[in-house]
């Protein structure tokens, strides 16, 4: 333990052995001292470097740890990758298809699923309940972070109080790989529901291209001339692509 002093006494334990679980049988109590080695030294590098001091894959290894106790984990962390792309994607993907990846169990599954949950909260937690038109930035990474790797399209709306506080973020419907049904009279009804005044579209683009589709227009057209009927206000509509997202009220389409 010597080259880890520097750090705290809780921190230094994480590096001396991972967790066990009470049923694992006689295969997963040793673990070979090359991968506890390699366990410590990329914990190391993570708590003195951060994330920017590592790889893809190697920030998923981090995560494989916890679910994988007592086996090397980078060939898994490099097949998910190579299957899904890249970290966050990696994250985003449905548990159906994480499940077919070779390695890959239940226990692996919820590991990813939990970092991606904290995710989304972290994001959501810079966003909700504060003015959102002084706060673009983060609402971008919010609705990037939420959207921009499922594999199904989804239209959110992000209600506005009179401040234009974020009051509610609700999923409105859910589609295929390159449609959701959008119901203005439904969009509107809530916004009244919520005593919102203001409201933000979102939604993704699975193919990873943002460019509106002439439905993406037509819909927005449509829930803007409810919304204004009622004196509520829409002050964007953005989709959501794979690492980029485009505005309607920046390209001039509200």
């Amino acid at each position: 333990m010597s080259r880890i002093r520097h750090f705290s006494d809780s921190q230094a334990a994480l590096f001396a052995h991972d967790e066990v679980p009470e049923d694992a049988g006689p295969e997963a109590k040793g673990q070979p001292s090359y991968i506890r080695d390699h366990r410590a030294r990329l914990r190391e590098r993570f708590l003195v470097g951060g994330a920017d001091a590592l790889p893809d894959y190697e920030m998923l290894e981090l995560v494989l740890f916890r679910a994988i106790p007592r086996r090397d984990v980078k060939p898994l962390a490099r097949e998910l990758l190579e299957v899904f792309g890249d970290f966050n994607a990696v994250l985003s993907a449905p548990a159906s298809r994480l499940a077919e990846v070779k390695g890959v169990g239940d226990a692996v599954i919820c590991e990813l699923k939990i970092i991606e949950a904290a995710a989304h909260r972290l994001a959501q937690s810079r966003v909700m309940k504060k003015p959102v038109l002084s706060s673009w930035a983060a609402l971008l990474e919010y609705c990037q972070t939420s959207m921009a790797h499922r594999d199904i399209e989804q239209f959110r709306v992000l209600f506005l109080d009179r401040k234009n506080v974020l009051i509610a973020d609700e999923l409105q419907a859910r589609g295929t790989v390159d449609h959701v049904p959008v119901y203005p009279r439904e969009v509107v009804k809530r916004a009244l529901e919520l005593n919102a005044t203001a409201m933000i579209l979102v939604h993704n683009h699975p193919s990873g291209d943002p460019t509106p589709s002439e439905a993406d227009i037509v819909v927005t057209e449509q829930i803007q001339a409810a919304a204004e009927a009622l004196g509520i206000v829409i002050h964007d509509h953005l989709i959501i692509g794979k690492s980029s997202e485009i505005s309607f009220r920046s390209e001039g389409l509200l």
